[in-house]
Parts: C-alpha cells; structure tokens; sequence
C-alpha cells in the first residue's frame, strides 16, 4: 500500500469534523423528518427518569415539609423590593414582573385537554422561554434565583414562579385568596403539547380558525388566538385595533381556559392594576430569543444590541406605559383610568398600536419608571379597550366600580383559580395558605371509607352475574377519564354516574346504567362508595380473565374512593373530558383528521402510560372482550374472555397476511387458503406496523414471556385505576 497514499487520507480525515452531526445536535434530520406520517412514541417517554437529576429517591412532597414558609416569604418579598443594577426593577420594585411570570405561566393552561399551565415550571424550557409574549420573563426567574440558590430542593421552580407572583400581589396592597405549593418540576421541554401548525411567531391567526371573524372556530385544543401569545393580541384581531372583535376573541380564549365573563373581566383589570407594558425600545435593537441566543447570553435573551436596553428602554411585547397612576399598589385606578377619559390611538416607540387619553392631567399620569420627576403617557390596550366596549363586560366593570371589595375578591379568587386550575384536587395541596373552601373547579370528592368487608363485597358483586367484560368495561371507562396534564378525571368520585358522563356515547349508556343499577345497592349496604365497588368489580373481571387464561394472579386494590354528587359537578367544565375515541377498546365516536392510533396515544399519555403499557393493555382488552358494542375488530383469540397473549401471536405470525377493506378496516387472512380469520382496526395493525410497538408485540408474543405478559397487563391495569388516588399517594 502507498504510504503517501494513506498519510493523505489520514491528514484529510483528520481536518474533518469530529463530531457526528445530528447524533447530538438539533441539526440532522430526526425519523419523523425523513417519515413524518410515522406515529412518534417520543410523548409517552419524554419525562424518562434520565432526564431527572434528583434520583428516584427525591421526594419533593418530602423536601417540602422541611420548608420554612414563612422565612421563604420574608426572602421572596425582599427579592422584589431590591432593585438589581443589571437589570433594575420598574419604580424600583419587581411587582409588576413577578406576577406576570406567575400570570404567563399559569396562563398557558387550556381546559379542552388540560395542557399547558404552571405546574411543570415548563416556562423554563422551549417553546415557553422563547415565545414573543413571554419577553424577558427570563430576567424575572434570573431574579428570583437567589432565593431559589437558598432553598435549593425544598422549592420548585413551579411554586417558586407562582408563590413570587402571589406574594407581589400582596405587597401591592391585594387580600389573596390563598396558595398551595405541590408542583413538581420538569427537566426536559414538554414534546405533547400542541400549540399550533403555524411556522413563525406571531403569524395571523387566519391558520387556526376556520373564520377569524367567528372565534367559537378556533381549532382544538387551542385557546391563545396566535403562535407565541398567552391569550390574545394586545393590539386587536391579527394586530388591527377593534375592541368589540377583540372582546368576542377574550371571551372565547377565556373560556377555553376555564374562565367565565367575571373572571375574565377581573383578571384583565386586576392584572394591569399593577406593572406595566415595556415597548420603549424598537424591534431592530433587541437580540433573539433565548433559544436563539449565543452562548455569552448564558441563556438569555432579548438582549439590546446597542445601548441601555433596561429601565425605560426596555422592550417586551410593543405597547409602551402603565395603565394606572400607581402601578405599584392595588387600588381601583385601573377603572378610573379607563372609564375616567376618552382614548385614541397612537402608537408605541416600538410601532406598537396602543390607546392614549385624549386628554389627561399631569398629574393623573404614571411616573418615569427611572425618575420619578417624570410623568408619562398611560396606555390601555385593546383588549383594556374590549372591557369598555363590550356591554357583558362593561357590566361587570360596573359592578366592580360600585363595589371594589368585590372586586378585590373577585380577582383574588380568579388569580388562585388562572395558579391553581392545573395542580389537581386539593389532596394535592400544600402548605399554610391552603384555603379551606372548596371550590367546584377543584372538582371535590367527599372522603370515602375504608370500613367495610371488601370479600364480601366481591361476593355480592360475583352474586350479580354480571359478565366478566361489562364490569371491566365500566371501571375502565370510570378511569380513562383521567388526565395527567391537569390532574382531572378519573375513577375517585364515580362521576361516571352523574351527568354529562352518564350520557356519552362512548361509556354506553344503556350498558352503563345497568351494570350501574346492580352494582348502587351493594354499595349502599356494604357502606362503600360506588367509586370503590366499580373498581372492585373491573378488578373482579380482571381476576377472572386471568384465571382463564391460566394465571393464578391478584389484583391489587385500594380502598377509600368517595363519592360526589351532582352539586360537586361542574358539568360544562367536563364535556372537555369526554373520550371521542378509545383505541383501547376499539372505538371512535366518528371519523376525524387525526388517525385512530394518534388519537390513542394522546389518551394513553393523558393517562400516563409508556408505550409499553398503552401495548399489554390494548392487546389484553382485545382477547378479553371489552370492545366498544362487542366489535370482535382485533379479537384474535379461538378463546375470547381469557387473558392471553394470542392477540400479539396472531399478530406477529407469518401465516396471515393482512388487507385494508371498504370502510377503513383491515381482513386478516390465512395465507394458503384467503380465508378470512380475524377482522382489524388501525388502532389494532399499528402494533404491528410500527417498529417500536412491534418490538413490544414481539416480547408478548414470545412463547417464555405469557406470564410476564400478566402480570405487566395487571400492573398497567392498576396503575390507571389509581392514578387519581392523591389522597393516597400525599396522605
């Protein structure tokens, strides 16, 4: 071989790149670039216990009990009142900045699938950090990380965030209504939460509406009306100033983040009584993002390219001024400015459009955030405006004019509600300021008991004959309504039985009330809530199931479940909850975009399932019986209501071939003769289509592996029965 020959390839290689580009940057192309209709498992495992520097054995719930509440808000309240030179507090005060950190990251929260919202302190991580609304919100946990350094572990990022916003409204002169603390951070940006299809911040909101003119076409589950925005656009509808379409925006996003008119009105008042917007500074002397920020922005961003770029110079947002006299105190100053002078528009030094008193004393303005020798021009935005305009919301301000206690409360309850609505029942919470009204939003359940002969129970409920499949069907469908992103739903409360669950399709009503009717009285003579008997009898089924199928395996149980009752309901608050479809017992309430495997992978990860787990669930499901109406679509089993392996078997054996039919089902067919053996479902075939769920499949289907495959389907059974149980796991 040429020396010279390989001393040249070796020097070539050598000036090279010696980093494999992609295999560790966001630069090379991902699997879903190079096959983007492939279904991304990467949702159910995102929150891996890899990403998680504090170990398995952290318990914050522990950390949390060795806090120091009070020295904590002693520390947090000096934190805000100390102003920092580099980057110096409006009026010399943080009030403004802490509660619009702890606004916008509550304010992310949207009801249709619980998303979003502070509990996760997901603010500190993309998209969040880097949205357009959320402007130098960095610069706010920036100054709280002091206090953060000191408590280290027994407090989160997430209580932090939103206990220095509560605690800046307490300063300013507010009677809160209370805070828990409770919320776990994340360590990783949240991959399940779809904000929108749009490909640049801010683009006209025309992609998410069927007709922006008519706000109810907003798509689902979107509640912010443009890419990058918390709720609507402070300068009107796509950026065009008409305060009545702008109220007809507010009041659908609002509603869409579990807000009434009142609370909506009270939040937008409440929220600009104190701080102010920052558009003092044009759009071409300000750095990027966060995300896009260099290195020496240490994470940063927003960073002036030239001058100050701090005090008066700041720029987050466009709109420029305060909208209060005193925009450090709590007072009714917001509704004098407004109904107190007639507005026009202008604009902002950063070309922002805005509303200026036509007239207005000097001293009635605001003063310089920097001098206090200065007066400056007050603004209101046009959703400030909205408030004026409308008459719903006009109304309202009215009555909080004639009356500011309520008003005061009004907000105070509506802020504990925008920090709380995503943290979970009250089981959850945490701490010396937890209120003790319970409030209908928290979706409360009576303490259940724990009193009662559960074997004779089970002997009551065997006594029914019931079929082994109903009973699994009902605790199923009690359970899958739970969510993980807010906590809601679940088998706690048999809610099941109570309106509007009773009544969706895909609970089968006419089976449900049934299986309801046998199973009332046994709880009532047993004195155990019905929520417990229903789980009880899925177990039951479970436990049968397994016995046909030659497993000698129990079912664990928990009791303590309680009740509620109709009045503890807010019924429109869960039509959000309802199922549309459920790939896990194979059903659809009707054809949609988004495919049936999609559909099934977001349940699964509102419930908290691996991809494993959505797998030995769904295959067991399948032998057992439990699809919607008794469609035998994916039973493939000789032996139906045993729990077995066979569904993986046929699915991974080469003797059948498979072919899509009219109406979007599939044949399974034996290969040497085309006879037709089983009947399918996308949400059947994907687990053999593809490759991950495959791999799954194949460890199920393997001939060592039929006990495994129990007890993993036991487990995963168990884990969505309990998964609502917090007065368990935080007792």
């Amino acid at each position: 071989m040429d020396g010279h020959t390989v001393e040249g390839e070796i020097n070539e290689s050598r000036r090279g790149c010696p980093v494999a580009h992609g295999g560790m940057t966001a630069t090379g192309a991902s699997v879903m670039d190079w096959w983007p209709n492939a279904l991304n498992l990467d949702i159910l495992h995102q929150h891996d216990t890899k990403t998680n520097p504090m170990g398995a054995d952290f318990n914050y719930r522990d950390a949390l009990r060795t806090l120091d509440v009070e020295a904590l808000k002693i520390d947090v309240r000096t934190c805000l009142a100390e102003s920092v030179e580099w980057w110096p507090g409006d009026w010399g005060s943080y009030l403004g900045m802490m509660a619009r950190v702890a606004w916008h990251a509550a304010g992310s929260y949207r009801l249709a699938d619980g998303r979003g919202g502070a509990a996760t302190g997901n603010q500190r991580f993309a998209p969040l950090n880097s949205w357009p609304d959320n402007a130098n919100t960095d610069k706010g946990r920036r100054i709280l990380w002091p206090v953060k350094k000191k408590y280290g572990n027994k407090i989160s990022w997430a209580d932090l965030m939103v206990f220095a916003g509560t605690v800046a409204y307490e300063m300013a002169g507010l009677k809160t209504f209370g805070f828990a603390f409770g919320r776990e951070d994340i360590w990783h940006p949240e991959k399940d939460i779809y904000w929108g299809s749009e490909k640049e911040w801010l683009a006209p909101s025309d992609t998410r509406y069927g007709a922006v003119e008519k706000p109810d076409t907003l798509a689902n589950p979107l509640a912010a009306v443009q890419m990058g925005l918390i709720y609507v656009n402070p300068e009107g509808v796509n950026g065009t100033p008409d305060p009545q379409a702008t109220a007809a925006q507010m009041r659908e996003t609002f509603a869409r983040m579990a807000m009434n008119d009142e609370e909506t009105v009270a939040l937008t008042a409440g929220g600009h009584t104190i701080g102010k917007c920052h558009g003092g500074a044009t759009p071409d002397n300000i750095g990027p993002e966060p995300e896009a920020a260099g290195l020496e922005d240490q994470g940063l961003g927003w960073m002036p390219k030239n001058g100050r770029g701090i005090g008066r110079n700041v720029l987050a947002g466009g709109p420029e001024g305060a909208w209060t006299s005193n925009p450090t105190q709590w007072d009714m100053g917001y509704f004098d400015m407004l109904f107190g002078h007639e507005w026009e528009l202008t604009k902002s030094p950063a070309g922002a459009q805005q509303w200026k008193p036509v007239e207005i004393a000097e001293e009635d303005m605001p003063v310089d955030v920097e001098d206090a020798s200065i007066r400056t021009m007050p603004l209101m935005t046009d959703a400030d405006m909205a408030l004026k305009v409308d008459p719903s919301y006009r109304a309202i301000c009215e009555r909080f004019i004639a009356d500011p206690d309520y008003f005061s409360d009004t907000f105070a309850r509506a802020w504990f509600k925008l920090t709380h609505r995503d943290l979970g029942p009250k089981s959850v919470y945490f701490g010396p300021y937890v209120p003790s009204e319970d409030l209908i939003w928290q979706d409360p359940i009576p303490e259940g008991s724990t009193a009662y002969n559960v074997e004779a129970v089970k002997a009551q409920i065997a006594a029914t004959g019931i079929p082994a499949a109903e009973l699994i069907a009902t605790a199923w469908d009690s359970a899958r309504t739970f969510r993980g992103s807010d906590r809601r739903g679940g088998a706690n409360g048999a809610r099941i039985r109570l309106a509007p669950q009773k009544d969706w399709a895909g609970n089968e009503p006419e089976r449900l009330a049934r299986v309801l009717a046998a199973l009332g009285p046994i709880a009532d003579q047993a004195g155990a809530s019905i929520a417990d008997v229903i789980v009880l009898a899925g177990n039951m089924g479970i436990e049968q199931a397994l016995k046909a199928g030659g497993f000698d395996i129990p079912v664990p149980f928990t009791p303590g479940r309680g009740d509620a009752t109709q009045e503890q309901t807010d019924v429109e608050s869960f039509e959000p909850l309802e199922p549309l479809a459920d790939g896990f017992r194979n059903w659809q309430k009707e054809e949609y975009v988004v495919s049936p495997e999609e559909m099934m992978l977001d349940r699964a990860q509102l419930m908290g399932l691996t991809a494993a787990e959505m797998t030995v669930l769904a295959g067991g499901f399948r032998v057992i019986g439990v699809n919607h109406g008794g469609s035998k679509h994916g039973v493939f089993t000789r032996n139906e209501g045993a729990l077995s392996p066979d569904f993986f078997d046929v699915l991974t054996d080469m003797a059948y071939s498979w072919h899509p039919v009219e109406g979007g089902t599939y044949e399974i067919r034996n290969r040497k003769t085309g006879e037709v053996a089983y009947t399918a479902t996308r949400a059947d075939l994907v687990f053999g289509s593809n490759s991950v769920l495959r791999a799954y499949a194949e460890v199920y289907a393997q001939n060592d592996n039929a006990e495994k495959f129990a007890r993993d389907f036991v487990a995963a059974w168990v884990k969505v029965m309990d998964a609502d149980r917090f007065d368990v796991k935080y007792a």
